[in-house]
């Protein structure tokens, strides 16, 4: 080959590769935009039916059960039988889901439609995962930042689309059908991407590791198990014990080793093998990262969860106000994500030290609300606060992928959703029991919970970078 055929072809990788990852971005903004078209209009939806208000809080709590149970499990699925077949399956029956929503004019058949959306829809959780693959450590923090920046601008523009779309007759079934449709289309871009130069791609070594003794980035191993789609690949696979410290391929455990499956082998042995990874995320030693984005789901869902009527309680600030102050809030959420990637060189990658600080300023803003004399002291804790918690939650899912090892992205990503799940469910039961106390109940045992956060993270944060020493000295 000629030097100038070298150079092209060194060109073009990485922009392949910044294509495919902006594909991706398409992806998790038409995900999101979809979905938000619905979820303000369910409520309204299922009264409609009939249902009474008790009725009506069962069927909306069926979606948050099931993907409490189903995130983890759907994670790990990815990890088995590769992201381009759990992908395209998670967008069919998700449209499925939202094309039968449509045709519901029952409740028993709203609960029905629910089911495949509740168990299925995982698109942006295996998104995030085949990002994990496809860039280097370094970057990823920041892809993820974008990632997040895309799809919540869909779910800001969302509900202007299906508020429109109510106002005509039938409007609801409009908006499902329109939303089966998108997900559809996303099935479609999933299958157009470049699967075989997504593999190339997720191959080519990290030039910033070191690879004397092998594949110690992961990314030839996990590539190869991941996005590949389900096809065998035998070779040595780096692990981490239960404790998180790394272990070297020849010493690793027969019986945690990552299994490679594929999609159309028996479903027991698929069963068994998403079993095999969950069972070692769940004996790893990280806990105090799920406790800490546990505690810290519920206390910024606490700080959301009475914002309309504390706001008119305590200021006698109308409702059209306080929808003005969390769309801006919301934009400012979706904008944050961009600054991702300057934080993270500004901390060198220290992602535990920015996850520390990134929580003591959502603590202090959670503090400042509750204690606010005045309406422009909100404005300007919910400006910051929604820059603290978009850092935050990439933070947190860096360092999930970080300490349990790329190997189970998919299933670590999973589980992170899972324990964000069991926020949803607490947060109301919490918020409904101190607002009988005080409007400022809600956000006050926010703090209490994020200063638990703040300590656990003091405690655990120099374990966490003594063991990541030990592994640099493995390595």
């Amino acid at each position: 080959m000629t030097r100038r055929g070298w150079l092209s072809k060194l060109f073009q990788k990485p922009r392949r590769r910044t294509r495919i990852i902006q594909c991706i971005y398409v992806v998790g903004f038409m995900d999101l935009f979809g979905v938000s078209m619905i979820i303000p209009l369910l409520s309204h939806h299922v009264k409609a039916l009939g249902a009474s208000p008790t009725v009506a809080g069962i069927v909306g709590s069926t979606y948050g059960i099931l993907q409490l149970f189903s995130s983890t499990i759907v994670g790990g699925w990815s990890d088995v039988v590769g992201r381009r077949y759990s992908l395209l399956t998670c967008l069919l029956l998700s449209s499925f889901g939202y094309a039968l929503l449509g045709m519901s004019t029952s409740i028993p058949l709203f609960v029905l439609a629910r089911i495949p959306v509740g168990l299925f829809k995982h698109s942006l959780s295996i998104n995030r995962a085949l990002l994990s693959d496809l860039v280097s450590e370094s970057e990823r923090p920041v892809v993820m930042g974008h990632f997040n920046a895309a799809s919540s601008v869909g779910f800001i523009l969302g509900p202007m689309v299906g508020g429109y779309l109510t106002e005509h007759e039938g409007g609801f079934y409009t908006s499902s059908f329109t939303c089966a449709v998108i997900f559809l289309i996303n099935a479609g871009l999933v299958c157009l991407l470049p699967w075989k130069e997504v593999l190339v791609l997720c191959n080519k070594p990290d030039p910033n590791k070191d690879t004397s003794n092998g594949c110690h980035d992961n990314k030839c191993n996990k590539c190869n198990k991941s996005v590949q789609n389900g096809s065998h690949v035998n070779g040595h696979h780096q692990m981490f014990d239960a404790n998180s410290h790394f272990r070297a391929p020849g010493k690793q455990r027969a019986d945690l080793s990552w299994r490679e499956v594929g999609l159309l082998q028996p479903a027991w042995r698929q069963l068994s093998s998403v079993g095999s990874k969950i069972h070692t995320v769940a004996s790893s030693d990280m806990w105090d990262l799920f406790l800490v984005r546990l505690l810290m789901a519920i206390a910024i869902m606490l700080y959301y969860s009475n914002f309309s009527l504390a706001m008119e309680e305590r200021f006698s600030v109308r409702p059209k106000l306080t929808g003005y102050m969390i769309s801006y809030s919301s934009t400012l959420g979706a904008l944050s994500g961009f600054l991702v990637g300057p934080v993270t060189r500004l901390y060198r990658n220290n992602m535990p030290t920015l996850l520390l600080h990134s929580t003591i300023l959502t603590c202090s803003l959670i503090l400042l609300y509750a204690t606010a004399p005045s309406v422009w002291q909100v404005l300007l804790t919910s400006t910051f606060f929604a820059i603290s918690t978009t850092i935050g939650r990439t933070c947190i899912t860096d360092l999930e992928l970080q300490r349990g090892g790329t190997q189970a992205s998919g299933t670590l990503i999973g589980a992170g959703q899972s324990v964000t799940a069991i926020g949803r469910i607490l947060a109301p039961l919490l918020s409904g029991l101190t607002q009988e106390i005080s409007p400022c109940g809600p956000p006050s045992l926010g703090v209490v919970l994020a200063l638990a956060a703040v300590s656990l993270l003091l405690i655990r944060i120099p374990k966490w970078n003594q063991s990541r020493m030990e592994k640099t000295a493995q390595l």
